[in-house]
């Protein structure tokens, strides 16, 4: 549903054409309502408005220079421009400056439903095409092996999906359907001459590489292609050649060494390939890939241009294995980081439910825990600009202790306290902050009300994105901003109107607006008087003969 935005500073056109209109007869779900083009610029910050009625003739900014703003800020808004004057140069000048129509007045509400009925269609049109399937899936095109590459990537790290969401990525990635399957990782370090490559010929050398690959595993294997953080290429590969393991891996082997004679080949240069053990797809990727990393540095190390298994040679060292949960991705300190505290919570509860299940080396497990999340905690506190000690009280001195702890519980018990001292000590803080920029946005309303209030004005003074101080002061407050300098305004006047001797014109001006006739219209609408006739209904004996008294004097 679309939104409208009817911008006139006579405040009996706004109110007229925003109430009396039948919008929601075309699509209109939402209609805002503007005094001025600043008022204007201010909403169109804050909500995501479709089309703008605006006059011309406007005091301070015309509604010509309100669309030349629209037109170069929000371009897939359409103005409508409204105008008394017949003159043929504002039509251009409003058609110069991409204005979707130009009506005179007076109109009619059916020719002015029409005109935007018609708007609207063109903008439904131009987010059609943004969003047709034919532009997406050409985007998923072209950016398909980056794709494919950053999830595998995502499961070498250990980050989790559910086994719905990862077929329906995999699925729409056209990743093959590696679900239950044996498989095994082909780990390419690319080398001699390739580490001295420019980037963009490294990437041109990994495209051909995996154009390579492609080609060679065509036949007999199944190949998802991606690449992890150490630049390494990785390939998770499900051979097809007999029902033995073994069988398998002489068949994967063979075509890694098919691999590698072509790099030499056709490229030109050195890379030493690692093939894993096999595992079962996805459950046991990031155990392989971990693996494959380590045959890689204990057996391999700075030798080049070598073919291994990481199940060859040296026995498997498995007396003790690192804390999996540790280190999934998202990591620990990535959910404090982002403020996913139920997340964090349930990472915790993995981390101790992992080591429940684990015997031997207890303690050096406890140790490696609690580094990990005490690194997290600290990591979350210093990005925040502030110091462990005041985010989490007590807690900091037995942190400072060491591990103080024997068992999995206690130390279980401490990391929940921690993650709850963290998370209390921050919503506090985002209370506090929250209940600051609402006392720093009243106090330059209420100092500046005769000048420039508008959302603009008070997000640079508080140095805050407009759309994130409206939306803030609208959740903790229940009113808008611009209901609130309506609203003060309006208070104002009252007291202006009722213990002064002002005119209605320098009253108009103290309360911010420019022109008279616009307040009274806008003071009618809030209190159903006229502001001389609200004067004369509630000001005190006193305050009338004070004003008569002004009256004669002037």
């Amino acid at each position: 549903m679309a939104q409208l935005l009817i911008v006139d500073d006579e405040a009996h056109v706004v109110e007229r054409l925003a109430e009396l209109v039948p919008w929601e007869r075309i699509g209109i779900a939402a209609v805002h309502k503007a005094y001025s083009a600043f008022e204007a610029l201010d909403l169109l910050l804050a909500h995501a408005i479709d089309i703008v009625i605006s006059d011309i003739r406007m005091p301070g900014m015309t509604g010509l220079e309100l669309s030349r703003h629209i037109r170069d800020k929000w371009p897939k808004t359409k103005c409508i421009l409204l105008s008394g004057y017949a003159e043929f140069e504002y039509a251009k000048e409003a058609i110069a400056n991409g204005t979707a129509s130009y009506l005179l007045k007076p109109v009619t509400d059916d020719e002015l439903m029409d005109t935007v009925s018609g708007v609207l269609e063109t903008v439904r049109e131009e987010w059609n095409a943004v969003i047709s399937q034919e532009r997406i899936a050409r985007t998923l095109r072209e950016n398909l092996p980056q794709l494919r590459s950053m999830l595998l990537g995502e499961l070498l790290l250990g980050k989790r999906y559910s086994e719905a969401d990862l077929r329906d990525k995999m699925e729409m990635l056209g990743v093959p359907d590696l679900f239950g399957r044996s498989v095994s990782l082909l780990l390419v370090r690319l080398e001699k001459p390739f580490y001295g490559y420019d980037p963009r010929g490294l990437a041109l050398v990994e495209y051909a590489v995996g154009n390579i690959a492609g080609e060679l595993f065509a036949s007999g294997f199944q190949l998802w292609a991606g690449k992890d953080t150490y630049d390494y290429l990785v390939y998770a590969v499900s051979s097809e050649a007999g029902e033995g393991e073994e069988e398998r891996q002489q068949a994967l082997k063979r075509a890694a060494e098919q691999l590698q004679e072509a790099i030499h080949a056709y490229l030109k240069g050195e890379a030493t390939i690692v093939i894993s053990r096999e595992g079962t797809f996805p459950g046991d990727v990031a155990a392989l890939y971990d693996g494959t990393l380590s045959a890689l540095r204990r057996r391999v190390g700075n030798e080049q241009d070598l073919i291994l298994t990481a199940a060859d040679g040296l026995p498997e060292r498995t007396e003790l294995r690192s804390l999996a949960s540790l280190y999934e991705l998202p990591s620990l300190a990535q959910l404090l980081e982002a403020g996913q505290w139920n997340a964090a919570d349930q990472r915790i509860e993995r981390i101790f439910g992992e080591l429940q299940t684990r015997s031997g080396c207890i303690q050096e497990l406890l140790l490696e825990a609690y580094f990990a999340i005490a690194s997290a905690a600290s990591s979350y506190a210093h990005k925040n600009g502030r110091p462990l000690s005041v985010l989490i009280g007590p807690g900091y001195d037995q942190l400072l202790q060491g591990v103080p702890y024997r068992s999995v519980r206690h130390l279980q018990d401490w990391s929940v306290a921690l993650m709850n001292s963290l998370r209390c000590e921050t919503e506090s803080e985002t209370k506090h902050s929250r209940a600051k920029l609402i006392t720093d946005v009243r106090q330059f309303v209420e100092r500046r009300l005769t000048e420039d209030v508008s959302l603009t004005a008070i997000a640079e003074h508080v140095y805050m994105h407009p759309v994130y101080i409206s939306k803030i002061y609208k959740r903790e407050t229940g009113e808008n901003i611009s209901d609130y300098v309506h609203r003060l305004r309006m208070e104002k006047a009252v007291h202006l109107l009722l213990h002064t001797p002002g005119k209605i014109y320098e009253i108009a001006a103290d309360v911010g607006y420019q022109r008279a006739h616009s307040f009274i219209n806008v003071f009618k609408k809030h209190t159903g008087l006229t502001p001389q006739e609200y004067r004369d209904k509630y000001a005190s004996p006193q305050s009338e003969s004070e004003v008569k008294r002004y009256d004669t004097t002037t």
